[in-house]
């Protein structure tokens, strides 16, 4: 699923096509692709028709577009969905399920395409709250790149929690935007092991936590986020490049960049974590 630097890559893509854009039409291909919409194709079709779109924003994993009035288009991107900024009448897109005709600001028309191959995400229009946040998206936790994020509000939470630092890491009513591939980098630059419980991470230790998490999502969203298969792109269809700066996911077999020692991968919570064998001993 994409993560937090993968979303804002597409959000950032969005901005030019879709900020003030007046929506010219709308093709539901696969009505599967609106099933968190509350109403059928007809019903979301006409929900944006002849609309005003206002700056795409994002909280964590989520993407919504704001709209003229309280509502906005909310796009769940889940295991494969893609936002594709095509020009109009451009060659089809495999996977396509939902189609949009713009008129941007400037004038020009694009298609914004919104494929998926899974059919785990889709789009819906929701209300929104006075904050102009949606509903569904409303119980989310500010991420680390968010300028209103307090690391020491979330360190106070996380020093109470019997849970694992990386079940922690990834309760996105915590820190919203970390999935499995940016904890366990985070986890080995800060050398802690993925069971370390939250009550015996110290003040500082846990600062230093979340200032590598930020900065491996900085890192990350200026390499365009990680692609490991045709799934994750941007809105132009190519891939990310942070893979081949990845230190500990998806390493397993390869020696520990730090020390040397062979990277482990092991079965955690229905999914695998990556780590230094060494450097992240369970203490």
């Amino acid at each position: 699923m994409p993560e937090l630097p993968e979303v804002e890559v597409v959000r950032l893509g969005l901005l030019p096509a879709l900020t003030d854009a007046r929506v010219l039409s709308v093709e539901v291909l696969d009505e599967r692709s609106i099933r968190r919409h509350d109403g059928d194709s007809a019903h979301f079709e006409a929900s944006l028709v002849g609309r005003r779109m206002r700056e795409p924003r994002r909280r964590g994993k989520f993407l919504w577009v704001p709209l003229e009035g309280a509502e906005a288009l909310v796009v769940h991107l889940g295991m494969s969905g893609q936002m594709l900024v095509r020009e109009v009448g451009a060659m089809p897109d495999r996977h396509a399920r939902i189609r949009l005709v713009v008129e941007s600001r400037d004038g020009r028309e694009y298609e914004i395409r919104f494929a998926d191959q899974r059919i785990f995400g889709g789009m819906a229009v929701r209300a929104v709250d006075g904050e102009g946040v949606p509903d569904q998206v409303a119980h989310i936790a500010l991420d680390p790149i968010d300028d209103a994020f307090d690391p020491a509000a979330v360190v106070a939470r996380l020093r109470v929690r019997s849970q694992s630092v990386k079940a922690a890491l990834l309760d996105q009513q915590l820190i919203s935007g970390i999935g499995n591939i940016y904890a366990d980098e985070a986890l080995w630059r800060a050398r802690l092991h993925y069971l370390t419980p939250g009550k015996r991470v110290s003040e500082r230790r846990g600062l230093e936590l979340l200032a590598h998490v930020q900065d491996v999502l900085d890192r990350a969203l200026v390499e365009g986020g990680t692609s490991f298969d045709t799934q994750y792109v941007n809105v132009n269809g190519e891939s990310g490049y942070f893979a081949h700066s990845l230190n500990a996911y998806g390493q397993h077999g390869k020696p520990c960049p730090r020390c040397g020692a062979i990277i482990v991968r092991e079965k955690w919570s229905n999914r695998s974590s990556h780590r230094c064998p060494k450097c992240q001993r369970r203490r």
